[in-house]
């Protein structure tokens, strides 16, 4: 898989929006090409890794603030329209194909991914940033903690608390791995 759809799909899980998501990873490359090309190029999946998780901060702290400003649903639906525009929240919810393996299958593993998607989102964000780096980036410890800006043993903390909540929490909803 390629450095830029792993970035993705990281960016993905921790924002919960496509769209923003591919536009906080297409800025993290600009970053990096702008600010570090002189740089030796085995430093730059570090530099990557760190930019990236700093424009993830940068759009939740971005976020924080929309939110302040809409408190509610009336608030959101004034500032996309009128009465008349009939806004709907769920036509910006975005529906996979379906694969080539039977709808039983198909099904059940949509359901499977989605619950533990929900479960890596309820990590706590230090712990949800460890795991994803460290499984779905495969980056080891050393390279984990550089992303991170912390030490090899709070990486090693925060996965392994990180893997004990997923499965304790899997567990509960009858999934076994």
């Amino acid at each position: 898989m390629s450095v830029e759809r792993r970035a993705f799909k990281r960016t993905a899980y921790a924002v919960r929006d496509d769209d923003a998501a591919l536009d906080i990873v297409q800025d993290a490359m600009i970053r990096l090409s702008q600010s570090y090309a002189d740089r030796p190029s085995n430093e730059w999946p570090m530099l990557f890794q760190r930019i990236l998780s700093n424009a993830t901060l940068d759009w939740f702290r971005r976020q924080k603030v929309r939110n302040a400003v809409f408190q509610n649903m009336g608030d959101i639906e004034a500032a996309v329209g009128d009465e008349d525009n009939d806004f709907n929240l769920l036509e910006a919810l975005q529906i996979d194909e379906p694969g080539t393996e039977g709808a039983d299958d198909s099904a059940s593993r949509t359901e499977i991914l989605t619950l533990i998607e929900e479960e890596i989102q309820n990590l706590p964000a230090r712990q949800r940033e460890a795991f994803l780096l460290r499984y779905w980036e495969e980056l080891d410890v050393a390279e984990t903690a550089a992303a991170m800006g912390c030490s090899e043993g709070s990486v090693k903390t925060h996965c392994s608390r990180a893997v004990q909540a997923l499965s304790k929490a899997l567990k509960t909803r009858g999934i076994t791995l």
